[in-house]
């Protein structure tokens, strides 16, 4: 299942949030024709009505906090709950190395009792069989890769690293892409906590 959600996100990710940065810029290219200087871009997520559909179902933005924002969908019938926030820094070496954007997610799938399953998306192909890690203060997990994706190895320390991230600053994600490049992405953790009770919230109904 890890597999589908994968395939399920990043189509969200390549196909929603470039669609929404076409759609941004042509309505402030519009709204710069008969209005004064243009606001400063939001660095809150899509809207909902911006993201299209993913496996025929609509992600609908719930509620935002801070840089997270909680989204459901409902793909095949089944429910999703996830909060989604992109990096504040992302670096590579060596440096400048062409990548899409990454992404964290922390999502639940009630059909499945899968409950805050924490995956990155790192905006390239993974080197395969090789490690990650995610590190929040003093406290380091181990990531594997699939594909462009990382998660816990040891499924037993989930638990545990949701908190730390409930209660983080922010958190480090360091991943070697299949060409050898070494990037490394820190995801702010402010809002994370209330996004999180939100989905919780959500997905019980």
């Amino acid at each position: 299942m890890r597999q589908v959600l994968a395939v399920l996100m990043t189509g969200l990710l390549v196909c929603g949030f470039s669609g929404l940065a076409q759609a941004q810029t042509a309505s402030k290219a519009g709204s710069a024709k008969s209005k004064a200087p243009a606001a400063k871009p939001s660095a809150a997520p899509a809207k909902p009505a911006a993201v299209p559909s993913v496996g025929g179902a609509e992600p609908s933005l719930i509620g935002q906090f801070g840089t997270w924002g909680a989204y459901t969908a409902t793909p095949n019938g089944k429910k999703v709950c996830f909060a989604l926030a992109k990096p504040s820094s992302s670096k590579t070496n060596p440096p400048n190395r062409p990548r899409d954007g990454a992404y964290a997610f922390i999502s639940t799938r009630p059909a499945e009792k899968v409950s805050n399953e924490v995956s990155i998306m790192i905006g390239y192909q993974l080197k395969p069989g090789s490690e990650g890690t995610l590190e929040i203060g003093s406290a380091r997990y181990a990531m594997y890769s699939q594909g462009d994706g990382l998660w816990i190895k040891n499924a037993a320390e989930e638990d545990r690293m949701v908190e730390a991230l409930r209660k983080g600053a922010d958190a480090t994600v360091k991943g070697v892409s299949a060409k050898g490049t070494e990037s490394t992405d820190v995801f702010p953790l402010k809002g994370l906590s209330q996004a999180l009770d939100k989905l919780a919230q959500e997905c019980r109904r």
